[in-house]
């Protein structure tokens, strides 16, 4: 279940942020974890939703996730994309933040 985090080190500082994890090492596909957690904090069912490949492509984000894991050296890396009026940011060590984008568009 996502949660609520005020934490500073991101671009989110001044706004609320729930934050999720799925686990890549037990083959959870990022993709689907996006969909699951943005349906929990809309308070939606999932499957209505737009499809998430209207605003990212899931093979390319779980590939980049997968990629990662492959590769032990390559750092962590971070996408962001809007998603259902959210801010979604997947990095590729299993965290998922989610911002409502209307607030995020106000702060700038």
């Amino acid at each position: 279940m996502p949660s609520t985090d005020d934490s500073a080190d991101g671009p989110e500082t001044q706004e609320s942020v729930s934050v999720t994890t799925f686990d890549p090492d037990a083959g959870e596909r990022a993709s689907e974890a996006v969909v699951t957690a943005v349906a929990a904090i809309a308070d939606e069912d999932p499957s209505a939703l737009e499809p998430l490949y209207d605003v990212v492509d899931p093979d390319a984000l779980d590939s980049l996730v997968e990629h990662a894991k492959r590769v032990d050296d390559a750092g962590t890396h971070e996408l962001w994309f809007t998603y259902e009026g959210f801010d979604v940011g997947v990095r590729t060590d299993g965290e998922i933040r989610i911002r409502d984008a209307a607030t995020a568009d106000s702060n700038q």
